[in-house]
């Protein structure tokens, strides 16, 4: 795993202010919890000099995300930010159990009313950080790094896919499907063809492949080929068509269907689960484009992939070169939490909270 702890410690330049597209009415309060607002209130009132830290952790070996965007939050919305004495780890940092990963001192009323907000952008980017990290690990066990599309623009609100991408990215991931999931890390997304783009051609797969080939000569040419349910007889017709043109063949067969090859070869089954992207499937795919001189061809699976059902292909050396995977990144399953520990530099916080120093917090310097 040497290369993708290389790549999480290899960011080192923070993004900044200007990357974050910020919903002006952050400053409002709009997104913050009304207890929130009335404390700050209440602290503008009646203790306005005091001076809090606030400590933030989670409780779960993770791929830390977030932090830069956070940093910027504050910059942007807190009052007189450049009092604030800020201390955070890094994005791509991993992270132990309730170890600290940012604190902010300051007046309670500067800032305090962000605290919601900030625990809402480090679990969602670290969520998803976090699983595409373990992605990569299980795409690897079979000695070599496969890469790993993030697809999740179609699982969640399309405003979400810009820090969805960048925290995939900060995972490890090898490239995202849509422009806005680059946007905060300057790529552009990738792509070949969708089932709509076959359809338009009566299900016939080679031209719609050769229609693709003369729209984007540029492009490496791989084919969807579960459109008709018949994996391995459209892979092939696509080969002969185009041999050493043809870069990669993607599977999709949904978990409801059983490919036709099984139809034909009965005696197969039995001892599996035959549907959808299965290894089975694949295994003989891979024989039949290896037994016809096309063992150059790369095989793409998609549809319904998560870190257990990656970890069992690599462990059964199933011949897969690309996993594809949306939707089981986006689960949110580290949450954060924000205390105040500290009041005037003396210890106060609620029973089982406590300051815990950090040696790996960086301050942040205000540009």
């Amino acid at each position: 795993m040497k290369e993708i702890e290389l790549k999480l410690q290899g960011k080192i330049k923070r993004l900044t202010n200007h990357t974050f597209k910020f919903d002006e009415r952050i400053k409002e309060g709009w997104f913050s919890a009304v207890y929130f607002l009335k404390t700050k209130e209440i602290a503008r009132k009646y203790k306005p000099d005091a001076v809090v830290t606030m400590q933030f952790f989670q409780k779960d070996h993770s791929v830390l995300c977030g932090t830069d965007e956070v940093i910027a939050l504050l910059h942007t919305f807190a009052d007189q930010p450049e009092n604030l004495d800020i201390h955070s780890l890094k994005d791509g940092d991993q992270i132990s159990p309730f170890e600290t990963v940012l604190t902010i001192t300051g007046r309670y009323q500067d800032f305090g009313y962000l605290e919601g907000i900030i625990d809402g952008i480090l679990a969602r980017r670290t969520s998803v950080a976090t699983s595409v990290y373990n992605v990569m690990k299980a795409a690897a066990l079979s000695g070599e790094q496969k890469p790993v599309i993030f697809m999740g623009d179609r699982d969640d609100h399309y405003t979400q896919q810009a820090g969805d991408g960048y925290a995939a990215f900060i995972g490890g991931s090898t490239a995202q499907a849509t422009h806005a999931m680059n946007e905060w890390w300057g790529k552009q997304g990738m792509g070949t063809m969708p089932h709509a783009l076959i359809q338009l051609f009566n299900g016939d797969i080679v031209e719609a492949a050769k229609a693709y080939q003369e729209t984007f000569p540029e492009d490496e040419l791989i084919a969807l080929v579960d459109y008709n349910n018949d994996v391995i007889t459209d892979a092939l017709n696509v080969a002969r068509e185009f041999g050493s043109d043809l870069k990669g063949v993607r599977v999709d067969t949904s978990r409801m269907m059983i490919d036709k090859y099984f139809l034909r070869n009965q005696h197969v089954l039995g001892t599996f689960d035959p549907r959808g992207v299965n290894s089975e499937l694949i295994f003989a795919l891979r024989k039949a484009l290896d037994e016809e001189g096309y063992q150059h061809v790369k095989i793409v699976v998609t549809g319904g992939f998560n870190e257990k059902r990656i970890r069992e292909f690599e462990e059964n050396r199933v011949p897969v070169d690309v996993y594809g995977i949306g939707s089981s990144l986006l689960k949110i399953h580290v949450a954060f939490t924000g205390d105040n520990v500290t009041l005037d530099g003396v210890h106060q916080a609620k029973a089982g909270r406590k300051l815990r120093p950090n040696a790996r917090l960086e301050k942040v310097e205000f540009e």
